[in-house]
C-alpha cells in the first residue's frame, strides 16, 4: 500500500504531467498575407525540451511550456521561413543542451545564440562553433531587478574580449538606461552587439524617451544591430501594438543595415492573448510599408551577414 508521501508525490506529479505532455506551442492562427522572400530567417526563438531531459535552472523566474523542435518546423513552414537563429532562454541557465539540440534537428538552417559564463571551457565554446554558434546573450532584463549600470559595463567588457579571436556577436536583453551606460563600450567592441525587442524602449513614451537618441546612434554607427521584435514586450496595445510602429521606422531609418527580426516563438511569459505568429511577421511588413527591398534586406541578408549564412 502506498506511503501519505508517495501518495502526494504522484498527485503532484499528475498535475504537471498535463501540462507539459498536452501543451502545444503557439501555431499561426492564418495565413502570411504577402510575399516571404526566400532565405528568410526568424532571428529570435527557443526551444524548451521535456524537462526530464533539459532540466531548467533552479534560480529561474518562470517555467515555460515545451517548445519543441518538430513545433518550430511547423510554425517556420506555415510562416515561409527557411532559416532560424534558437537562442538559449534564462530558465537553462548556461546549459545550452536544448539550443543544440534544436539546432541539430534543423540543420544548416539553423544558427544559435549561447548563455555562457567564466567557468565556461574554451573547449566548450569550440564545440558550440561547430555546431553553429554564433553569439553569447547577456540578459540583464529577464528577473524584474534593475540592472546595475557598472555591472552591465563589467559584463560587456568581459564578454567582448572573450568574444573577439572568435568573431562572435553578443546579443543583449537590457533596458535603454543600460544601453547609455554601455554606449562608448560598444561604439569601441571589437565584435557586433545585438540588442533584443527594440532595445526595451516603451512604445508610449515614443522616440523622445530618454535613451533612445543614443541606441538611433549606435545604429548609425554601424556597431550595433536592433531586433524589431517582441512588439508585445514594449507596447500595451494589442492586438497591432500600433504605438510600437514609431520606435521601428525611426530604427529602420537610423541603419536599414543593422535591423533583424524574429518571431520571440514561443513567447515565453506572454499570458495575455494566444498569439497568432503571422501576424507577427506582418507587423514587419507594415513597418516597411511594404517595401519588398528592405524587408529581403531584413529578413536575409542582415541575418546573413551577422549569423553566417549564404545569402
Amino acid at each position: 500500500m502506498p506511503t501519505r508521501r508517495q501518495m502526494l508525490l504522484a498527485a503532484a506529479a499528475a498535475s504537471l504531467a498535463p501540462r507539459f505532455a498536452l501543451a502545444k506551442a503557439s501555431q499561426p492562427a492564418t495565413a502570411v498575407n504577402f510575399e516571404v522572400p526566400a532565405g528568410a530567417c526568424d532571428c529570435h526563438t527557443h526551444i524548451h525540451g521535456d524537462m526530464r531531459e533539459f532540466p531548467m535552472f533552479a534560480g529561474r523566474v518562470y517555467t515555460p511550456e515545451p517548445a519543441l523542435p518538430e513545433e518550430m518546423a511547423q510554425l517556420h513552414k506555415a510562416l515561409r521561413m527557411q532559416r532560424v537563429v534558437i537562442v538559449t532562454p534564462s530558465v537553462y541557465g548556461t546549459d545550452n543542451s536544448a539550443t543544440l539540440w534544436g539546432m541539430k534537428a534543423r540543420g544548416a538552417n539553423a544558427r544559435g545564440v549561447a548563455v555562457i559564463d567564466d567557468k565556461t571551457p574554451e573547449g566548450e565554446l569550440d564545440a558550440m562553433g561547430r555546431a553553429g554558434i554564433r553569439g553569447i546573450r547577456i540578459n540583464l532584463a529577464t528577473g524584474g531587478a534593475a540592472p546595475d549600470p557598472a555591472a552591465a559595463r563589467k559584463r560587456f567588457q568581459a564578454a567582448a574580449e572573450r568574444m573577439q579571436a572568435r568573431r562572435w556577436h553578443i546579443q543583449m536583453y537590457v533596458t535603454l538606461p543600460v544601453i547609455s551606460s554601455i554606449k562608448d563600450l560598444v561604439l569601441a567592441s571589437p565584435v557586433p552587439v545585438v540588442f533584443d525587442h527594440f532595445g526595451r524602449a516603451q512604445a508610449a513614451l515614443g522616440v523622445g524617451q530618454p535613451g533612445f537618441s543614443d541606441l538611433v546612434e549606435l545604429l548609425r554607427s554601424g556597431k550595433a544591430y536592433v531586433k524589431v521584435s517582441g512588439a508585445y514586450r514594449v507596447s500595451h496595445q494589442g492586438p497591432d501594438f500600433a504605438d510600437a510602429a514609431p520606435l521601428a521606422r525611426a530604427l529602420i531609418a537610423a541603419n536599414p543595415e543593422r535591423i533583424v527580426w524574429g518571431t520571440d516563438w514561443p513567447h515565453p511569459q506572454w499570458t495575455k492573448r494566444m498569439m497568432n505568429d503571422a501576424e507577427e511577421v506582418e507587423l514587419l511588413y507594415r513597418y516597411v510599408d511594404g517595401d519588398t527591398a528592405l524587408l529581403r534586406k531584413i529578413l536575409v541578408v542582415n541575418p546573413a551577414r551577422l549569423h553566417g549564412f549564404r545569402a
